[in-house]
């Protein structure tokens, strides 16, 4: 099962994290299956990757608390909402033909 959760980087007392799609049992410095997104805390600064994000989403990964709530100031749920409600459309248009 893949997780997006925070990977710590930077020096000591001045946290970095980078949002990561990882393995579950992978421990929090593990190889990373891809980069999706960056936080810093201190200077309040987000940057996301929103296609990467939708696509690991989209394939069962499930957020941690912390993503989930630093996605959540994003409004990135909205985005993925949108999406998903298009597939279903798209997949009622496909039914309808048959």
């Amino acid at each position: 099962m893949v997780k997006l959760r925070l990977k710590r980087c930077g020096r000591k007392q001045r946290a970095i994290y980078r949002i990561v799609a990882i393995d579950v049992r992978s421990r929090r410095e593990g190889r990373d299956l891809r980069k999706v997104g960056f936080y810093d805390p201190i200077r309040n600064q987000t940057y996301l990757n929103v296609p990467a994000i939708l696509y690991f989403l989209e394939k069962g990964a499930q957020p941690t608390e912390t993503v989930n709530d630093i996605f959540k100031k994003a409004e990135l749920f909205k985005e993925f909402q949108i999406n998903q409600k298009k597939k279903l459309t798209e997949v009622k248009k496909v039914s309808k033909v048959d």
